[in-house]
């Protein structure tokens, strides 16, 4: 996590709103993973294979309606959840740092849903990594399960578990508060908080704000209401990045999107 945001100039914000999806991803990731982390060429090639797998061409797409209502549509990633988007970046950003240390880690996932089969579909397949999920039975929709029970990989194990997401929250960490056991295991989760995942979904609301904003040219910039259907505040997470103001207040653009 970094210690200071960077700041954007105004220069930079209208170099970028001309952007892809994938492009601004790209430019945003290159502020806080540096070339001695992981070289830019290979850092494009990483982010472009994780968004190879969505079915709109744009990753990404602002559906305009009426009355300058436009809905941000996140769900165009294998499992229809927007949390495809980051975790598949993170996905490939870990695989890449496992490969180059010779190493193995198991995650521990628990989901109520959408971060399960999202966490599966990005480290499906990969040789570095295990990915043990449990699943709240009966507190999932039945395609999120069929999403989790469904994906054949030697490196996928699904479990079913009692109780609620919020029950299972609890062993889950304890395990983690076992410090020993962790470093034993080579024990890591993808959730709400990996830096990582906070860091692409920063790109969401530039993207957004570019596609909504009448002109950059203008000073101050043009202000657009922001609404996020959200529940733990997953997809919120990403909001602080934003280094200009986006008040939520009447404008005559707004912009909503559906978390999953």
């Amino acid at each position: 996590m970094p210690e200071e945001l960077p700041q954007l100039s105004i220069e930079t914000l209208r170099q970028w709103s001309t952007l892809s999806y994938p492009g601004l991803v790209k430019e945003l990731c290159t502020l806080f993973i540096g070339p001695e982390l992981i070289p830019r060429d290979v850092l494009n090639g990483l982010i472009d294979q994780a968004f190879s797998r969505f079915r709109h061409r744009e990753v990404v797409h602002l559906s305009r309606l009426r009355n300058g209502l436009n809905v941000l549509e996140l769900w165009h990633g294998v499992t229809y959840a927007f949390k495809d988007l980051s975790l598949c970046c993170t996905a490939q950003f870990l695989q890449y740092f496992l490969e180059k240390k010779e190493k193995h880690v198991t995650v521990v996932v628990g989901t109520s849903g959408d971060t399960g089969s999202a966490a599966i579909e990005s480290v499906q397949g990969a040789k570095n990594m295990d990915i043990i999920v449990l699943l709240p039975k009966g507190h999932c929709t039945k395609i999120q399960e069929l999403q989790m029970t469904t994906v054949l990989r030697e490196n996928v194990h699904v479990f079913g578990v009692e109780g609620n997401s919020d029950e299972l929250d609890e062993p889950i960490k304890a395990v983690f508060a076992d410090v020993a056991f962790v470093k034993k295991h080579n024990l890591m989760s993808l959730n709400s908080i990996n830096w990582s995942r906070v860091l692409v979904q920063m790109a969401h609301h530039f993207f957004a704000y570019f596609q909504c904003a009448p002109s950059l040219d203008m000073d101050p910039l043009p202000r657009v209401e922001v609404v996020v259907p959200t529940g733990a505040a997953g997809n919120l997470a990403a909001f602080p990045g934003v280094v200009w103001p986006l008040p939520l207040q009447p404008s005559s653009q707004k912009l909503s999107w559906l978390p999953g």
